[in-house]
């Protein structure tokens, strides 16, 4: 039976591949530079190639086939890592700091619900918040400043992975007076020629513009703002009409004026709201504990747009 690589041996090398010098490799892993020449030499014994080229002048330069072993190495390492970790985690409640991400015009609506629900199920836990755009919260993601995020399934990039929670339906805001207040619903074809507010939020501008295209309107985008509020407030004001998809407990602006919600006539896609994280990263058990959280709880949360279809109070 042939000999193992060790853990031990990839450690050196990934080590000595990085440091540069054995030196610098044995003051990363507190060793004698002899412990990690052998070990390295141990692990090339076992591959059967040289790995690293060493020259007193120039210290240590990879060979090809060091080249292409490196990154191999490092996701074994990384791999045995995530194993220890969940290991430890077995058996044990879920502890520590969670970060979360949630998109922009989600985050009123859900973080404060679960900043005040979740530590009852997992007091061990402290939870705490990230909000931006879609682009930015996947960004976050694979710079690990937070472990899961909150958003909606368009333009979710290569790499992240999308748990879907609920789904929303997004719906016309008007002016209290705008003729197509009094209509029980509103076709798309009715928008046609009429100013709007847009929500600039990505991926919301694109989403909301390729809804009015596919209907055969250009729209005329007379204000856009990047505030949710802003644009309640513009189309409470008779700036235009808007389509949103998440809903308040109240039809009115900050100002105090009334909105009319009109759900659209024609037959569109809905909208799925869920969980995004890092593909291929470990999964904490905090955030599988929230991640499960979510599941039973988020699309019966006060004022999502999933409870509002269902027949939540509306204010």
């Amino acid at each position: 039976m042939s000999e193992r690589i060790s853990l031990r041996q990839l450690d050196y090398f990934v080590a000595a591949a990085e440091a540069g010098t054995l030196t610098g490799a044995a003051e990363l892993l507190y060793v004698s530079p002899s412990a990690v020449s052998a070990g390295i030499g141990e692990l090339e014994h076992r591959v059967g190639v040289q790995l690293l080229l060493r020259a007193r002048a120039k210290g240590l330069t990879l060979t090809a086939a060091g080249r292409l072993f490196l990154p191999q190495a490092k996701a074994l390492l990384a791999s045995s890592e995530q194993l220890r970790a969940s290991v430890q985690e077995m058996g044990r409640r879920p502890t520590g700091r969670l970060v979360i991400g949630c998109f922009t015009t989600l985050a009123p609506f859900l973080v404060p619900w679960l900043l005040a629900e979740f530590p009852f199920a997992h007091p061990g836990v402290t939870l705490d918040f990230v909000e931006g755009s879609a682009t930015t919260l996947q960004r976050l993601l694979r710079d690990g400043r937070c472990e899961v995020a909150l958003l909606y399934g368009v333009d979710v990039d290569d790499g992240i992975a999308f748990d879907r929670l609920h789904s929303v339906q997004p719906h016309v805001l008007l002016p209290q007076h705008h003729p197509l207040a009094d209509r029980d619903s509103v076709r798309l074809s009715d928008l046609a020629g009429l100013d709007m507010v847009m929500l600039d939020v990505p991926p919301s501008r694109r989403y909301f513009s390729d809804l009015l295209t596919r209907a055969g309107i250009a729209p005329v985008v007379r204000h856009s703002t990047s505030s949710f509020e802003v644009v309640r407030g513009l189309v409470a004001r008779g700036a235009g009409y808007s389509l949103l998809i998440q809903r308040p407990a109240l039809n009115v602006s900050y100002e105090g004026r009334a909105v009319q919600v009109r759900r659209i006539a024609d037959e569109v896609a809905p909208l799925d709201v869920g969980l995004a994280r890092l593909e291929g990263a470990h999964v904490t058990q905090r955030a599988a504990a929230f991640a499960s959280f979510c599941r039973a709880g988020v699309a019966r949360a006060p004022w999502t747009g999933a409870a509002a279809a269902h027949g939540a109070p509306q204010g």
